[in-house]
Formats: structure tokens, sequence, C-alpha cells
């Protein structure tokens, strides 16, 4: 399941996807057009900065922008740094690979093709999502807002 740090990655980035010029943008302006709270957001901001999605820059125009650009960006390559790899279980995972402790025969395993199948779907649409392709399908409005 996607965690709350996820959701707030992903729509702070399409935020970010979704400025012109690929300007800076203020910690606090992210946080108020994605709607998530500053305090965690800052946090989530320097882990996809370390990891170079983001890039920063200081300064009175300073603030956050896309490490590279938005068509580059997967949301599988933003869930990754925030919940962890996408497999259900380590001995089915591109990125964590580790063979399960009780596994008499990876080969021959059915609980690890289940898996492995339910992986590779799921990488399949999350490869394939771009904060390019996200940020370009208008955004519905909540009731009342």
């Amino acid at each position: 399941m996607l965690s709350q740090k996820g959701r707030y990655a992903l729509h702070a980035l399409l935020v970010l996807a979704a400025q012109k010029n690929g300007e800076p943008m203020m910690i606090a302006d992210i946080a108020e057009k994605a709607r998530v709270p500053r305090k965690f957001l800052e946090q989530i901001l320097l882990e996809l900065r370390k990891r170079g999605i983001l890039r920063s820059q200081r300064g009175r125009q300073g603030g956050y922008m896309l490490g590279r650009s938005a068509k580059e960006i997967s949301f599988a390559d933003i869930i990754r740094v925030t919940d962890g790899p996408l497999a259900l279980s380590p001995c089915v995972s591109v990125t964590a690979y580790q063979r399960c402790e009780d596994c008499e025969d990876e080969a021959t395993c059915a609980i690890r093709k289940a898996l492995l199948a339910a992986r590779d779907a799921t990488a399949a649409v999350l490869e394939t999502q771009t904060l390019a392709g996200a940020s370009s399908t208008p955004r519905r409005t909540r009731r009342g807002a």
C-alpha cells in the first residue's frame, strides 16, 4: 500500500512538474499547492534531492525544482525513494533482491511466481506513468473548493 509519505511526494512533484520553465519553488508554495503539511514535506524533498529527483537552489530566488525532465521521472522512481521496492517480497525485488529463508526452490515456488507477476504488473504501470504525463492530465477539483 502506498504510504502517506509516498502520496505527499507524488503530489509535491506534480506541482513542480507543472511549474513553468522549471523555475524553483519555495517549500511553502509547494506545500500550499500540493495540500501537504510543510514540516513533513521538508523531509520528503530532502530525501528526493539526495536521490537526484530534485535539485535545490539557495538564495532569494531559490527553492526546489525537478532534477531532470518530468518525462524522465516515473511514479516508480518516486515510490522507490519514499516507500522502498515495489515488490511484495524480497525474492522478487529488482532493487532489493534477497532469497527467502524458508524457500526450498525459487524456480518452482508457487508463491514467488504469483508475487513476481504482481511485481511485474505493478512496475509496468508505475514505470510508464511519468510526472509529465500525469501533470498534463487536468486535475479534478474537490466539491465545494
